[in-house]
């Protein structure tokens, strides 16, 4: 460093035609190279720095733009899912309460029903019964009948003789006889 700073020096007593001469104040000499530098910069670059800038400014108010319709989008089929979750909901209520309302109407059907399937088995078994106690009855008494109808046989065979049974027959036909004239 000390001979590039001895440039400088040495420099600084050339013999010059006037006052002209070279600073060997580094300090000074660095502001005014970068306050020209900054000038320079400012005046060629403005242009471009100030189209980056815009161009910047235009692509965050387009993403800015973007996010918004984005979001609006969003709210809108928040608002659509909203509603057709209420809808969805309201109609399963309705299936719900019309679901519990077939389910009683139903189960009262079937209570209804099993009620008449009970009161026609009941009617059933008591036909049957009652068909079956007169059918008995009917049977004993054509066994009381028939052992009537024999012991009066057997006492009749006992108790006739030839002279009897025919007095019995001819008094019998007689009776049909009188019979037929009568429906003549």
């Amino acid at each position: 460093m000390k001979n590039v700073t001895d440039s400088f020096v040495s420099l600084g007593h050339w013999p010059s035609a006037g006052s002209l001469g070279f600073n060997t104040d580094i300090l000074s000499t660095n502001l005014i190279n970068l306050s020209v530098v900054l000038g320079v910069l400012i005046f060629f670059g403005k242009g471009v720095l100030t189209d980056l800038l815009d161009n910047r400014k235009q692509r965050i108010l387009n993403t800015i733009r973007n996010s918004e319709e984005l979001r609006r989008g969003a709210i809108e089929q928040l608002e659509k899912a909203r509603d057709r979750l209420r809808k969805v909901e309201m109609e399963a209520d309705q299936f719900r309460v019309n679901g519990y309302s077939e389910i009683e109407r139903e189960k009262l059907n079937l209570i209804n029903s099993t009620y008449n399937t009970l009161e026609q088995l009941e009617n059933y078994k008591n036909e049957t019964i009652q068909f079956e106690q007169q059918r008995t009855i009917n049977q004993v008494r054509q066994r009381v009948f028939q052992q009537a109808l024999q012991g009066a046989l057997g006492t009749l065979n006992s108790c006739l003789n030839n002279e009897l049974h025919l007095r019995t027959i001819s008094a019998n036909i007689g009776m049909l006889g009188s019979m037929k004239e009568i429906t003549d």
